[in-house]
């Protein structure tokens, strides 16, 4: 087969079918390969644009899923990242405060990390910022979490030794005021019934018949039980722990010996006017650190607030004492 192409020949003035040179012949199987092929691609590529396989479209609503999840993620993230941060400021201005402890320090409540890149094998895709973003934002909540839970064990450690340590302050009155015939001489200066000169009054004189039950005003341990025919008389030293030690004077009888471990409300003797004394009452008094204090500051578990300021206001009166 010879491949031809028609040429007007102005010689002879006609259109005439002249033969084409090898040259001739390549260049246009080339240029109609190429057009040939530059009408494929544009219709493969347009058929991919206008109709997408079911292996595209899966892998469309795949991504479109795994997008929503990452928002949703987002949101959660936020969500728990406030309530750890609601749980700190209780645990800090809160349980803390209650406890009387200080705050946990910023760099022990946010532990920060340094380092090499962490998240370097998540680099280079779509939404690699928005994921390493996110594990970022994990990480540190687990090392607050971790921090917080630390920080919980301690609180509730020191809870059940501020239990303790409630359970062990004097903090009721040593006798019912049902038994009080009047409360005879409070804390301060008053003139000694005895010697008739004016003394400082290290605690508080109950008047009460003679036999009333004298209660124990917190949890302890009995360190003293001595009879005296002066001064106290037959009293009692209970030692509670945490700095705190309490005196019942002038006792007719102790139902307690030394090393017996008591409890608050239990009866540990009854009152008398043994001693230094000049009629049936308890003295009372509450040691703190070894220092004699105002025992009226510790009935906060027996006294309304009525009560306690009616309590107050009579034992300031500068009498005279009982002992």
């Amino acid at each position: 087969m010879k491949w031809t192409q028609r040429r007007f020949n102005p010689d002879t003035l006609r259109v005439e079918q002249v033969p084409l040179s090898r040259r001739e012949i390549l260049r246009g199987v080339a240029l109609r390969g190429l057009l040939v092929l530059g009408i494929g691609a544009s219709s493969v590529w347009l058929v991919d644009q206008l109709f997408q396989s079911p292996a595209d479209r899966a892998r469309d609503r795949e991504i479109a899923f795994l997008e929503g999840q990452l928002g949703d993620i987002r949101e959660e993230m936020t969500l728990m990242e406030a309530a750890m941060e609601d749980i700190s400021e209780r645990d800090d201005a809160v349980y803390r405060t209650i406890l009387g402890v200080p705050p946990v320090p910023e760099h022990l409540r946010h532990p920060g990390i340094g380092g090499v890149d962490r998240h370097a094998e998540v680099r280079g895709h779509v939404h690699s910022e928005e994921v390493s973003a996110l594990r970022a934002r994990v990480a540190g909540l687990q090392r607050s979490l971790v921090a917080q839970s630390k920080s919980l064990d301690e609180v509730t450690d020191m809870a059940l030794e501020f239990e303790k340590r409630l359970e062990s302050i004097p903090a009721i009155q040593p006798v019912r005021n049902e038994d009080l015939g009047r409360m005879a001489s409070g804390w301060g200066y008053r003139i000694h019934p005895i010697y008739k000169v004016r003394k400082f009054h290290y605690g508080m004189d109950f008047s009460a018949p003679q036999g009333t039950e004298v209660f124990a005003t917190g949890d302890g341990v009995v360190v003293k039980v001595k009879r005296l025919y002066n001064g106290y008389g037959r009293h009692i030293v209970i030692r509670h722990g945490f700095g705190y030690e309490t005196l019942y004077a002038h006792m007719s009888k102790s139902l307690v010996r030394r090393g017996d471990k008591v409890q608050r409300g239990q009866v540990i003797g009854h009152v008398g006017s043994t001693g230094t004394s000049t009629s049936s009452h308890l003295h009372y008094e509450v040691h703190k650190d070894g220092v004699k204090v105002n025992p009226a500051h510790y009935y906060f578990n027996d006294l309304s607030p009525l009560e306690y300021e009616a309590m107050l206001e009579a034992s300031e009166v500068e009498n005279q004492s009982l002992d």
